[in-house]
């Protein structure tokens, strides 16, 4: 496979990505939704897009909590998953974030990094056009992204995990302004290599993308307690738009 293909549109799709992510913390994920949603001051029934869904575990929680959730997601494997969750208040749709959206929210979520995938910036800003233009008066958007500046200083060129019985051999490096992840292994008698590209986007080069679409950053978070954004120390770079 080349790195040129989008790689997001057959990594997200495998069964490997799965095994891979399998051991993701459930109960730092619900804290952080929880955080969200007091911060946000959300009322039950409010309709709340989950944008990049995966399979659907933020969407299924947000939806315990009482309110009314869309999951949307490029990969056809993962919404096939999460569609067995589906109930009068919870739906999931397959949709690339590059698409206008049909309806409008009360919130917008896009979360763990599932923003700066793409090769042209104009792509970048018209996600988040899209999502500008999906929110209803007063609605909100969270993009929780990578704190950039502390994932390259802290950059672990390479390492093996073994999941599952596959050994995954793991190299990253900076390239053309983007963070990648090489990922190699063998499975199923044969040699798969798939890459993980995020934008190098630091706050500032973001906020150059937000102006463009008249979008203004209400508060930055640097991790899933919600504590103030450092660029040295902080893990995330979370967002709060309207």
């Amino acid at each position: 496979m080349t790195k040129n293909k989008e790689w997001f549109a057959s990594w997200f799709n495998t069964s490997y990505y799965h095994i891979l992510y399998k051991h993701r913390n459930d109960s730092e994920a619900q804290e952080f939704m929880q955080n969200l949603v007091n911060y946000l001051n959300l009322k039950k029934g409010d309709l709340v897009l989950d944008l990049a869904c995966g399979k659907g575990r933020h969407s299924i929680y947000l939806n315990s909590l009482g309110f009314d959730v869309i999951g949307a997601d490029l990969s056809k494997n993962s919404i096939q998953q999460a569609k067995k969750f589906e109930n009068e208040s919870l739906k999931f749709i397959e949709h690339d974030m590059r698409n206008p959206f049909t309806r409008t929210y009360d919130a917008i979520l896009n979360l763990f990094t599932s923003f700066g995938f793409f090769e042209d910036d104009n792509e970048d800003i018209t996600v988040l056009k899209n999502i500008k233009n999906g929110l209803k008066n007063n609605g909100v958007a969270i993009i929780d992204f990578m704190n950039s500046k502390k994932v390259i200083a802290n950059l672990i060129p390479q390492e093996s995990q073994t999941i599952e019985g596959i050994t995954f051999n793991i190299t990253r490096y900076v390239e053309n302004n983007f963070i990648v992840k090489e990922i190699n292994f063998i499975a199923d008698g044969k040699q798969h290599t798939y890459f993980e590209k995020v934008k190098n986007l630091d706050l500032t080069k973001i906020n150059t993308y937000l102006n463009s679409v008249n979008f203004k950053i209400k508060h930055t978070f640097g991790d899933y307690q919600l504590t103030n954004f450092n660029e040295e120390s902080s893990d995330r770079l979370i967002l709060v738009l309207e």
